[in-house]
């Protein structure tokens, strides 16, 4: 009798390859993401998606306040075309990093999201930094 996890079938090696690589695409996490802005030259642009208030108690260091149904062609059009747009909310209970990231993606421009948002940031021992 196979268990609850095995009921189903796992997928074939090259299907779960191609899964797993193409989630890569899409998303970042918030270790990859805290490594690389020790960086001097940063080759993308965090975007805290959740509102003023909210960006202004704690957000990732170095990261741009942008929510999501703020994000025109307009707005956009400040930014380097060619960086990649990291986006993050909440965490997992929230959806506006996914909403951030349909926006940037009509809108043409590279983005993945960060999984785990502001609670995977803090689950992972790093601190937010308050505006001033």
């Amino acid at each position: 009798m196979p268990s609850h996890v095995t009921e189903t079938p796992a997928a074939l090696s090259d299907i779960a390859l191609r899964h797993f690589q193409e989630m890569l695409a899409f998303e970042t996490d918030c270790c990859d993401v805290h490594e690389s802005l020790k960086s001097t030259d940063a080759d993308f642009i965090v975007v805290d998606v959740r509102g003023p208030n909210s960006f202004a108690k704690g957000h990732v260091k170095g990261a741009i306040n942008i929510p999501h149904r703020e994000m025109t062609a307009e707005r956009m059009a400040q930014y380097p075309k060619r960086k990649v747009f990291v986006v993050y909310c909440a965490g997992p209970h929230c959806n506006g990093a996914n909403k951030a990231a349909v926006r940037l993606a009509r809108l043409g421009l590279p983005v993945k999201m960060m999984i785990g948002g502001v609670k995977g940031w803090l689950d992972e021992g790093f601190t937010l930094t308050p505006s001033s």
